[in-house]
């Protein structure tokens, strides 16, 4: 057998997320993780959180290390992975209810407007009060919240222009366009943070 993927990162994040997603999640029953990676952090948080069925999901090239860690792992709440790109998700979720969508370290290597396009599609996906967390570096009105933050940002930009740390009010927008209103903002090690936005019922106002 291959040895399994290992992002070091994730090693080192996923102690400090499941605290929080224990909060988030308690009274959940379905998650869709968009951009599963390794698979590292669906089987901890799978793990953590027997009552959630745990759905992960990314391109199909990181399936194989996904796929590895489930079965490794041999957890009961936790599905074969999803082909998945928030580009052209329709079809493939169609048919399926989540009532909290997770995804961390991926806004920043998206571009712009897959960003976008993962809140439509979080909306689209969520009930009324379903969540939406997403875990990663933010800027906060266009300032960094530490140097080494702007220097990966700057790193980022270089590598790809499309790429880039995200500001959290362009966030927002993106969310309220598609019903969704944040409500809660954790600060997490290493400048990181753990953003929660819900599904608004309908008929209730923006902010």
């Amino acid at each position: 057998m291959s040895p399994l993927p290992n992002a070091l990162a994730c090693e080192r994040n996923k102690g400090p997320i499941l605290e929080v997603l224990k909060q988030e999640f308690a009274d959940r029953r379905s998650v869709l993780e968009i951009g599963s990676g390794t698979g590292q952090h669906a089987v901890h948080f799978a793990r953590g959180l027997p009552h959630v069925v745990w759905q992960t999901s990314d391109l199909p090239g990181n399936h194989p290390g996904i796929a590895g860690w489930l079965e490794n792992a041999g957890l009961g709440n936790t599905p074969p992975p999803l082909d998945l790109d928030v580009e052209h998700a329709g079809h493939v979720l169609s048919d399926m209810r989540f009532d909290a969508i997770f995804s961390a370290n991926t806004a920043h290597i998206m571009s712009i407007d897959a960003v976008a396009r993962m809140f439509r599609l979080t909306g689209s996906l969520l009930p009324a009060s379903g969540i939406f967390c997403l875990y990663g570096p933010f800027s906060f009105d266009g300032e960094y919240s530490s140097e080494s933050n702007a220097e990966f940002d700057a790193s980022l930009r270089q590598r790809d222009p499309t790429m880039g740390i995200r500001d959290i009010r362009r966030l927002d927008e993106f969310a309220e366009h598609a019903g969704l209103s944040r409500v809660r903002l954790y600060a997490m090690p290493a400048n990181n943070h753990l953003a929660v936005w819900s599904k608004r019922n309908d008929g209730e106002s923006q902010k």
